[in-house]
């Protein structure tokens, strides 16, 4: 049953369009980093650099480099788009953007992490058996079918993206409005819709449409007598996103992705009209199927463990950060804080208080106030700097944060030397301080 559920042969039209959109979005991600300024704010303008604690070795390159760098992965999106080498160019693009993920968090964003795992799922596809330069120099390879697990993974993988955005909204101040209140204020010079994102009606549309469309939108999709509304309602949401949050491609991604819910004489008939339709339904089992279940398994069971990971650590993750990346809280709360930092020589008895400017952009010096993790780096970074000048010091930071309208509470404890302290990165670290919202 299983094996003719999964290797089923059903027409492949809707993952020969996804592939077109796919490399043409990912080429516009890395040019328009350039062009917006992006790779200049990210990597060229900070003294220091922040990667994922683990990857420090991963660092900008120097001078122009990153700018040459995403000219690189811009090309790797148009061979994708064009089916040209796909593997190979699909998986160089993973490659390098996986890198730039690893290499900087200061701007992080969950959709980057998304980008990955579809990276991945496409590497796996057969995405340019059809309207590729790769099929055109090689026509053997040409086929109008894939196996029916191939639109399976990528539906179940943004289900599970989905059902997890909506599930993370389900706490005390998105259901107050409070979240949402402060996140709309900010927005409040916008043209147009600026004054309309003031009104409290609007925050308890945002808020509740948000938790049911993220919950809603897959099965209804799933579902063919609500797939146009769903359809439609996505169009606006992703739209709405867009413009309001400016969450680069993600949005159009999006939108790309409902083609795996329609009928593929639909898509054929707006995309492809000189393809062939395929409708034998042949049960072809490959030798290694085995290989391919279990590794599907392993895949989509990591999607749905590593999102939880946050529910065995102590303490709230809006307030730790500790298992929040990676695991689809998107857009869930606002965040602000302070914090001094004072550096004691041990041999002297000398202390002084740290200038973050000397080191950190605004937007670095923001975090430190407030992402524990940030802070830990910091602390290690200034370590090894007072190091090269002869110093053992150790480092203290004093200092309060605030989760949305929570009073302010002290982040790290100022007692403990952050120049010693440790970083545990599937447990809790107990130099954060506890949170009390009241």
């Amino acid at each position: 049953m299983l094996n003719r559920f999964l290797f089923k042969q059903i027409d492949n039209t809707s993952l020969i369009i996804f592939r077109i959109i796919f490399g043409l979005l990912i080429f516009l991600e890395s040019v328009g980093a350039i062009f917006t300024g992006w790779v200049k704010r990210a990597f060229m303008i900070p003294e220091m650099n922040f990667s994922f604690i683990g990857f420090e070795w991963l660092q900008p390159l120097p001078g122009y480099g990153m700018y040459y760098y995403y000219v690189l992965m811009g090309v790797f999106g148009l061979f994708v788009m064009l089916g040209f080498k796909y593997k190979w160019s699909l998986g160089g693009f993973t490659l390098m953007w996986t890198a730039t993920y690893l290499m900087q968090k200061t701007s992080y964003n969950n959709h980057y992490y998304l980008l990955i795992l579809l990276c991945l799922v496409m590497l796996v596809m057969p995405a340019n058996k059809y309207l590729s330069v790769d099929a055109k120099i090689n026509p053997k390879i040409k086929a109008i079918a894939m196996p029916n697990w191939c639109r399976w993974l990528i539906i179940l993988q943004m289900w599970i993206v989905y059902t997890y955005a909506s599930v993370a909204k389900w706490y005390p101040d998105w259901f107050n409005l409070s979240v949402i209140e402060v996140m709309m204020h900010a927005k409040a010079n916008y043209p147009i819709v600026g004054a309309l994102l003031q009104y409290k009606w609007m925050h308890g549309f945002l808020a509740y449409s948000g938790i049911l469309y993220d919950l809603l939108v897959i099965p209804l999709l799933l579902y063919k007598p609500t797939r146009k509304w769903a359809f439609f309602a996505s169009i606006f949401f992703h739209l709405f996103n867009s413009f309001v949050f400016q969450v680069g491609i993600f949005p159009y991604l999006s939108l790309a992705f409902s083609l795996f819910f329609f009928e593929p004489e639909i898509i054929r008939k707006y995309f492809l009209k000189r393809k062939p339709l395929y409708t034998a339904e042949e049960i072809i089992i490959p030798p290694y199927h085995q290989m391919v279940k279990w590794a599907g398994a392993v895949y989509l069971a990591y999607n749905i463990l590593m999102p939880l990971r946050h529910w065995v650590i102590p303490g709230n993750v809006l307030w730790t950060e500790e298992g929040h990346r990676m695991s689809w809280r998107m857009m869930l709360r606002t965040k602000t804080g302070h914090v001094t930092i004072r550096v004691t020589d041990k041999k002297t008895n000398e202390t002084w208080v740290v200038k973050k400017s000397d080191y950190l952009t605004p937007k670095q010096s923001r975090l430190v106030a407030t992402k524990p993790d940030f802070a830990w780096q910091f602390a290690q970074v200034l370590k090894k700097e007072y190091a090269k000048e002869g110093k053992d010091v150790s480092i203290h930071m004093v200092g309060t944060a605030v989760v949305n309208k929570s009073n302010r509470n002290p982040l790290i404890n100022p007692e403990v030397d952050m120049a010693s302290a440790s970083w545990n990165t599937f447990s809790h670290n107990d130099w954060i301080m506890p949170f009390e919202k009241e």
